[in-house]
């Protein structure tokens, strides 16, 4: 009897694949591609632009082997699943492998929302075409991307430096970072006074604020205009003029869109966007939870929908019923419009898989990012379909002659969902109502005594810096990206230096202001928020078969090859840096004029009769002062310290000139060879960066990922390769067993004690 065969499933991950082989069972192998297979080139433009934007598409390096296997696995198979992410990513890797391998087996699609035995099972049985707009549109935003990238990039690297990036959602991005920056640099406080009067009555103490002057909002803008105000009261009764009490309600919060989860994990738990997405990831993926195996835990996390499934409701409702009571189960489950715009309602919102898996009924078997987050959704999706929070509140004036006084006080009547969750506030958010202290019970007419009335100085504050949830907050509003895109938009910033964090909020550095300043100067009809808030429009319509991609890239093109011609290089060197004075300068050489250019290392000063003088000097750019260090010279035994020059920092003798010996900085990392020589950064004829042993030529190992002093939780070996994919985010591979694990990890030798 002939042996069956084998069905092929494609996913893109390992931990996936894992939790899908299981639900399957021995008929199908599940294979991960790990991110995209093929893309565009790195080290040319792959896009035609006088023919249609043709992109030309090349195997990734490294992943040649993988798509080799795919092959191989798929002839046998005769019949394959693509079941990468259900969004435009996922389709577009689908559609790649599906190009590979179409000759050699039957390709279907299938769209896992959700990874648990039921949904798989579902979406295996009903199988779909690849959508060929969604891929479109993401082929679309690739090429938009490249060709900003790929034209505007060498322009800072002519201007500013080498090494530098402009995006074309970066970059705006940033300019929103730097104008917040420049309008809180501008702002000039103002004084302004408050006047409260500490009052008692009934045996409760109470404050009410001056809250009108003669009907009017008072608006004091010196100490002499407030002290006016409490001489004239101080010694004037409180008689209660009226009292105003109302009944409130509000609502729970909708479960979890993908921007909502990252603005209330930054909030609440301090996690960065990239940290929320690669945590979530690894929930929806799955996770080996006791008896059950490997489970994915919650939804698809790349979603801007709130809705969610009659299952899930009935399911959430009963769970409610059961832990809660009748007293909180509304009559009808809640239902929540999506306030994003152009939201894509393919998905559900970001809620449990199983709202009975209870964070605390699976704790052992998640890592402590892992249990906050799933802590976080799960309350956030069950607490969304409780009862309304019940409060009353109580507002009292007192007229004292011209002057209205206010306190406002609310009771809560009814904790409603507030019995499970309530939402994060940032200081710049204010107090929530229900909040506010109770005020006595006081009728018209009563009096309260005056304890003291007091006057308050205040000044006017700038907007705040923006942080991480803010952020967000603001890209979403504005239409600028996709919720998808904000982790990897936030953390190229940090990585390319335009901004760091101070007390968890943003500030650009000054590179990243002079990258926005080149960049909106020489381009502002691209990066601009309109413009970039209309392209996300128009992708959209790509997906929707509004559009056809090539009119959008064609309507882009054209003015932006309109931009770039219009380019001078002088004045955006001019424009990058601090040149006053240079004018006056004269050729050290030969007197003549000077002037500025650009070469391949950057741009620097030269003279005007080039090639006759062929004087040049750099432009000074602030670089960080020399660091001391405990490391000795090889050839004269003194000190060294770490400089920064053209490439970066290295060591060097303190005795220069006298000493010109140089080397790379270590890493802190052994060579995972020869366990001998440190691991150090070094760079390529062309320029890029890798890392090898510093013991070369007598050791050749290097690597093109970063090395960092991690300890590895398998083998408790030190030296980890820095690490990332769409799915995983940042990540880290041991150099010595090749385990891989997050930064968050407990080391083995932890883990023992």
């Amino acid at each position: 009897m002939a042996k069956q065969k084998k069905k092929l499933v494609v996913v893109e991950s390992p931990a996936k694949a894992r939790t899908i082989g299981k639900y399957l069972g021995a008929g199908y192998t599940v294979k991960a591609t790990v991110g995209h297979l093929r893309d565009l080139p790195q080290r040319e433009l792959g896009v035609d632009v006088d023919n249609g934007f043709a992109p030309k598409y090349v195997t990734i390096r490294g992943k040649g082997k993988t798509l080799a296997e795919l092959k191989k696995f798929a002839k046998r198979a005769g019949e394959v699943f693509l079941a990468t992410d259900p969004d435009r990513e996922g389709e577009a890797i689908a559609w790649h492998v599906a190009d590979q391998i179409g000759e050699v087996a039957t390709v279907r699609r299938v769209l896992f929302h959700e990874i648990t035995k039921d949904a798989v099972t579902a979406a295996m049985q009903n199988p779909l075409p690849i959508d060929s707009r969604k891929v479109d549109a993401q082929q679309a935003r690739r090429i938009l991307d490249r060709l900003v990238g790929y034209k505007v990039s060498p322009l800072l690297w002519k201007s500013v430096k080498t090494g530098l990036s402009a995006g074309r959602v970066q970059t705006v991005a940033l300019r929103l970072l730097v104008e917040r920056e420049e309008e809180i640099e501008k702002f000039t406080a103002e004084e302004y006074w408050s006047i409260e009067a500490e009052l008692e009555a009934k045996e409760k103490q109470f404050v009410a604020k001056l809250n009108k002057i003669e009907g009017k909002k008072p608006h004091l803008r010196s100490q002499d205009e407030a002290t006016v105000i409490v001489n004239a009261t101080r010694d004037e009764p409180f008689v209660v003029s009226k009292v105003t009490r109302r009944e409130r309600r509000r609502r729970p919060a909708a479960p979890f869109t993908t921007s909502t989860l990252q603005q209330e994990a930054a909030k609440r738990l301090g996690f960065s966007a990239q940290r929320t997405m690669r945590t979530a990831q690894q929930l929806y993926e799955g996770v080996e939870v006791d008896q059950e195996g490997a489970v994915g835990l919650i939804t698809y996390m790349r979603t801007d929908s709130t809705r969610v499934s009659t299952t899930a409701i009935e399911s959430v409702r009963e769970y409610i019923k059961a832990e809660y009571g009748d007293d909180y189960l509304p009559a009808k489950h809640n239902t929540y419009k999506t306030k994003a715009a152009r939201a894509q309602e393919a998905h559900e919102a970001v809620r449990p898989t199983e709202v009975h898996r209870t964070p605390e009924s699976i704790k052992k078997a998640l890592r402590p990012d892992q249990l906050k987050l799933y802590r976080l959704i799960w309350q956030r999706f069950v607490a969304s379909q409780i009862k309304p929070l019940v409060y009353d509140t109580t507002t009292i004036d007192f007229e004292v002659g011209k002057y209205l006084f206010r306190a406002t006080g609310s009771v809560t009547k009814f904790d409603g969902f507030q019995v499970l969750y309530r939402e994060t506030k940032e200081e710049e958010e204010g107090q929530d109502p229900e909040e506010l202290a109770p005020v006595p019970l006081l009728h018209e007419k009563e009096r309260a005594d005056v304890r003291r009335i007091v006057p308050h100085q205040h000044f006017t504050e700038p907007p705040p810096r923006f942080s991480e949830a803010s952020l967000v907050k603001e890209l979403e509003q504005l239409g600028i990206g996709r919720p998808s895109t904000y982790s990897t938009i936030i953390s190229t910033l940090r990585n390319r230096d335009y901004v760091e964090i101070k007390a968890r909020r943003f500030t650009p550095t000054a590179l990243g202001r002079t990258v926005a300043k080149v960049m909106v100067n020489r381009f502002p009809d691209i990066f601009n928020v309109e413009f970039t808030a209309m392209m996300e429009e128009e992708l959209d319509k790509i997906e929707e078969g509004k559009l056809a991609w090539q009119t959008v890239l064609d309507d882009f093109y054209s003015p932006f090859a309109s931009a770039l011609e219009k380019v001078d290089m002088e004045q955006m060197i001019r424009e990058a840096h601090d040149l006053e004075g240079l004018e006056d300068e004269r050729c050290e050489k030969c007197g003549s004029k000077l002037t500025v250019k650009s070469g391949r290392f950057g741009p620097f000063i030269a003279c005007t009769k080039y090639p006759e003088c062929k004087f040049t000097r750099p432009i000074t750019m602030d670089r960080p002062p020399d660091r001391e260090t405990d490391e000795k010279c090889a050839e004269c035994q003194s000190p060294m310290i770490i400089k920064t020059g053209r490439y970066g920092e290295f060591l060097a003798c303190t005795k220069y000139p006298e000493c010109k010996h140089t080397r790379p900085v270590p890493l802190g990392v052994k060579c995972p060879t020869c366990e001998v020589g440190d691991l150090t950064q070094r760079r390529t004829r062309r320029g890029r960066i890798f890392y090898g042993c510093a013991t070369y030529p007598d050791c050749e190992y290097s690597t093109w990922y970063e090395p960092v002093a991690e300890v590895c939780p398998s083998c408790n070996k030190t030296g980890a390769e820095k690490r990332v994919s769409k799915q995983r985010g940042d990540f880290l591979r041991c150099m010595h067993c090749e385990h891989e694990f997050s930064v968050d990890e407990p080391a083995a030798a932890a883990v023992e004690s």
